[in-house]
């Protein structure tokens, strides 16, 4: 390879990973201004879930269709489209008066941050070798992270010099330069024009997808630990130490950016690792089993002084970080053509957990106990809550039990 295309798949690269970051951000963001958001629109806690799952009931919506479009129009002109558009929805949430308003923002958003993932999945499968997939997936999720960590406690100290309003503003400006930057720097998969997606056969090719057995376990075990993980580090884990443990939200905050810099670092670590030994599964079950365990010192409302409370949230991070195996693995469980879709379609269910967990939960909890806006809940009240949220964590890892070893390599180049 020329020194010219390996530096040029570099800045595609960086470009997609960028787009990616922002979306992260996003994503948790509603954590650290939770209360914010209750004293603006008068939100209830189950509205207030409510209000952040629209995020991922948006983003899991479209992480099928990201994938055929990353198979057939490509990444440049999807990421192009998709920083417009959460451009768009971050103003309106910026500008919103009421609950309705900032619901249809944060769904714009999402749209529009939906398709960076699998865009910058595919631009590595197409534009980098396979025995690298898992760490460059890892790299990437390192990053994202690291913008997830940015928005607990940084943004909540953003936010006392700033209000959450000028922040979103800021944020759409930067989504509009992502777009600008990646129709004018990004090239397509040199390989994408020739995939049978691209010549009209998507249909097939996702339905082949579908009809696999071996994608199925897979999509269970993301439903369940990214409901346990996302559903946690995303909302209720921040209000949580603040009522049970009396933590300021500032420092809750920090524990939940803690969960996502264990993730970020977990996610290379254990990506490095699969790519070493040669196994994906293996890596994945490790995770998973592990993060269900994690939960038991919650459940049982064991006393958190502070180095063992940043500890038990870095492990949550780190071994949760096992379900990146699951793009390696659906990857390399279908054909190579359908790797934007494949991923996408093991991605949905990672989405679609939280976005049921999150109201889940919040309506579990106003069953409980008062409401976020009107005071503190005990333990006993946060109890049920817990519990559902424990429960989705070990679903998913019994679901990893199903999932096919590809031994890093594609099944059907095999």
């Amino acid at each position: 390879m020329s020194d010219s295309r390996a530096a040029r798949r570099w800045i595609i690269f960086l470009v997609a990973l960028a787009a990616y970051m922002l979306g992260l951000f996003h994503r948790v963001a509603p954590a650290a201004m939770a209360r914010e958001l209750v004293t603006a629109f008068a939100a209830s806690a189950a509205a207030l879930g409510t209000l952040s799952a629209t995020y991922f009931w948006v983003y899991t919506a479209m992480q099928l269709p990201s994938g055929i479009l990353a198979d057939t129009i490509g990444p440049r002109r999807l990421l192009f489209a998709g920083g417009l558009v959460a451009a768009a929805g971050g103003a309106m949430f910026g500008l919103a008066e009421s609950l309705a308003t900032a619901g249809a923002g944060r769904m714009l958003v999402a749209l529009g941050t939906s398709v960076a993932f699998v865009a910058t999945l595919k631009l590595i499968a197409t534009w980098f070798e396979e025995r690298r997939f898992a760490t460059l997936t890892g790299v990437a999720v390192l990053a994202g992270n690291l913008a997830s960590a940015a928005a607990g406690g940084p943004f909540a100290w953003l936010l006392e010099q700033l209000s959450w309003r000028a922040v979103m503003l800021a944020l759409a400006a930067v989504s509009a330069l992502i777009a600008v930057a990646a129709l004018a720097l990004i090239d397509d998969p040199p390989r994408s024009a020739a995939s049978a997606a691209s010549r009209g056969r998507w249909r097939r090719d996702l339905a082949e997808v579908l009809a696999n057995r071996a994608t199925w376990p897979i999509v269970v075990a993301n439903f369940g630990l990214g409901a346990a993980f996302l559903g946690w580090a995303g909302l209720w884990a921040v209000p949580w130490l603040v009522d049970v443990h009396g933590m300021s939200r500032l420092a809750a905050s920090n524990h939940a950016s803690m969960q996502l810099v264990g993730f970020a670092v977990g996610g290379l670590v254990l990506g490095a690792l699969s790519d070493r030994i040669g196994r994906r599964k293996a890596v994945f079950l490790f995770g998973a089993l592990a993060q269900a365990l994690l939960w038991l010192p919650i459940l049982a409302g064991t006393p958190l002084s502070v180095p063992w409370s940043y500890g038990l949230f870095l492990g949550l991070g780190f071994f949760g970080s096992g379900l990146t195996m699951s793009w390696s693995c659906a990857k390399e469980v279908n054909a190579p053509q359908s790797a934007g879709m494949a991923t996408g379609a093991v991605n949905l269910a990672i989405f679609l957990g939280p976005a049921v967990a999150q109201p889940l939960v919040g309506w579990v909890l106003d069953l409980t106990g008062a409401g976020l806006a009107t005071g503190a809940r005990t333990p006993a009240e946060w109890q049920p809550g817990l519990v559902v949220l424990a429960g989705f964590a070990a679903a998913g890892a019994v679901a990893v039990f199903f999932v096919r070893e590809t031994y890093a390599r594609n099944v059907h180049a095999r």
